[in-house]
């Protein structure tokens, strides 16, 4: 388990951008109980590609995207161990992945971003995918 001194800058990028960090499966558990409407979760993680593309990407896209999810959680692998864990069986069937980005509707998962999809793609891909993701699964239409 990463120390937390070392995990809190990279934690307050998103936190200090809207987003609420669960730290204990039972927030999880909780949020995603009572998640109305579309929410937009990032497993954060300590590694290069989380932050030079994953927490820049994501948070490029909710500045610059006229369409935005509800609600914004994020969970820290190698830090919140059991919220991590826990956060993965909603995302099931896909593996276990960090960073990952996700977009449920509701408590329904409707977008996945594994990590293999991030690594070796810069901020400015990675939020203009994200852009195009909220149209389709966070706008009026969606």
């Amino acid at each position: 388990m990463y120390p937390p001194h070392l995990v809190a800058p990279m934690r307050a990028q998103l936190t200090d951008n809207g987003f609420t960090s669960l730290e204990t499966a039972e927030a999880v558990d909780q949020f995603m109980a009572n998640a109305k409407g579309t929410t937009l979760v990032v497993v954060n993680s300590v590694c290069g590609c989380a932050a030079g593309a994953a927490r820049p990407g994501v948070l490029g896209a909710l500045h610059y995207s006229d369409v935005k999810p509800d609600n914004l959680v994020t969970v820290f692998a190698g830090a919140d161990i059991e919220a991590t864990n826990k956060m993965r069986e909603y995302c099931l069937p896909y593996p276990p992945s960090s960073p990952a980005i996700a977009i449920f509707k509701d408590d329904e998962l409707v977008h996945f971003i594994e990590r293999h999809h991030i690594e070796g793609r810069n901020a400015q891909m990675i939020g203009e995918h994200l852009i195009t993701a909220f149209e389709e699964f966070c706008g009026e239409k969606a």
